[in-house]
């Protein structure tokens, strides 16, 4: 195995509720030079006050297990998960994304929503809101083709993510 070879993990981490965990969570990040891809959080357990926190970072394999050691450490922190390393996991991305345009690039942005099996959430006589989820390939993907079609705006949710089979966090 390569220790310099730079791998990107997803990991979960299910904390308190409260605030200030977001941000010790973050701080931990930005303390030490890792950057984040991707963050998403919610609370997931209403009755025990607890959100999951999931997101995407690179790293050496070494960088990365410190980062669970370090996020598994911290005070509000029940559990961290590294879904890239326990086995088969399902990730989605949610994306809206503004597409201005008449005409033949206007009929082309509708054929590629309806290949990547977009919804469109509104529409004008000059431009739609796509609403897309898919990985965050497809996701890439889209944005890419509706870039060269009239791009306004897009806006992601970053990485939702959980392990397959029968067992939770």
């Amino acid at each position: 195995m390569d220790e310099s070879k730079i791998e990107k993990h997803t990991i979960a981490v299910l904390v308190d509720n409260e605030p200030g965990v977001l941000a010790r969570v973050i701080g931990l990040f930005s303390g030490r030079g890792y950057n984040i891809e991707s963050l998403t959080v919610a609370e997931v357990n209403n009755a025990d006050h607890l959100s999951r926190i999931t997101l995407v970072t690179s790293g050496t394999r070494m960088i990365i297990e410190q980062i669970k050691a370090q996020l598994d450490r911290l005070v509000p922190v029940h559990r961290v998960h590294d879904l890239t390393d326990e086995g088969p996991s399902v990730e989605r991305e949610l994306a809206l994304v503004k597409v201005a345009g008449t005409g033949d690039k206007r009929i082309e942005a509708l054929r590629l929503a309806d290949i990547f099996k977009a919804t469109v959430l509104d529409a004008t006589l000059t431009s739609f809101v796509f609403e897309l989820t898919g990985t965050t390939a497809q996701v890439d993907d889209f944005v890419g083709l509706m870039a060269q079609l009239g791009l306004v705006e897009a806006s992601r949710t970053g990485v939702v993510a959980m392990s397959k089979g029968p067992t939770g966090f």
